[in-house]
């Protein structure tokens, strides 16, 4: 009897977990190239999208927004364009945001001139010793796992699963991002390959066996895309499509 019991028990809390993974909201989306929008961070963060991305690059003493390195002679700042944003926001309306700054240049001289960057967002950023809203996960030329213990607990890692990680390492990584196309050539259109999406449903449970959430990347943004992910338990969908997976999740609720 008492076996039967806890088996029942195990079943429900199996269930209630993965129902809970299933109950996808805006704080599931990834805005990609945010700052590529004509109304950069406030278009995402008014939606309630959870994870907000940039691409930065260092001219002149500073952190500069740009998708590739002709068009950072704009100087459209990190500071101006996300963090003041970001502290104005979040004073008055905190919630939970993931920041990613992708580091488009070599690791070292762009996360120094970021950590004094977002010194004011201080009091907003979550480390060890408190639950802030504001997440810093630093993504693209991130130093390698023996290197995170020389920066503040409160950056945070994104990792590709190519390097090995002691497990304090491991501690500082806040997700896995991984090319959807390594594992499937599947762009949205007619079925996924079973094989695809076995593959691609290990890679989802070791994930999360890890206690990590998982993102795709390069994944088809498009509906098909975004409810395959869902049904695989992808914890964060990848978008440049806003408003259409908000659309979506109001469907698939």
């Amino acid at each position: 009897m008492a076996r039967l019991f806890y088996s029942i028990i195990l079943s429900l809390i199996i269930f209630a977990s993965v129902n809970a993974q299933a109950q996808y909201t805006a704080a599931n989306i990834h805005s990609h190239n945010d700052y590529t929008r004509p109304n950069a961070f406030y278009h995402a963060f008014n939606a309630g999208a959870g994870a907000i991305e940039a691409d930065v690059y260092l001219r002149n003493g500073r952190l500069v927004v740009s998708h590739d390195t002709p068009t950072v002679n704009h100087y459209v700042t990190l500071q101006k364009m996300y963090l003041e944003p970001i502290l104005k926001e979040m004073k008055v309306h905190p919630r939970p945001l993931n920041l990613l700054i992708d580091l488009k240049e070599d690791y070292g001289p762009l996360l120094n001139e970021l950590l004094k960057e977002l010194a004011p967002l201080k009091s907003l950023i979550k480390d060890n010793n408190n639950q802030n809203p504001l997440s810093i996960i630093i993504t693209g030329n991130r130093p390698p796992p023996a290197y995170y213990n020389n920066y503040p607990s409160y950056i945070t890692f994104d990792d590709d699963l190519q390097l090995p990680h002691t497990p304090n390492q491991w501690a500082r990584v806040a997700q896995v991002s991984l090319c959807f196309e390594n594992y499937s050539k599947w762009q949205g259109k007619g079925a996924l390959l079973p094989t695809d999406e076995k593959v691609l449903k290990s890679v989802i449970n070791a994930v999360h066996a890890s206690g990590k959430k998982i993102r795709f990347w390069a994944a088809p943004d498009n509906p098909a895309g975004w409810q395959k992910l869902m049904n695989l338990h992808a914890d964060i969908l990848c978008t440049d499509k806003i408003e259409a997976l908000l659309q979506q999740l109001s469907v698939s609720k």
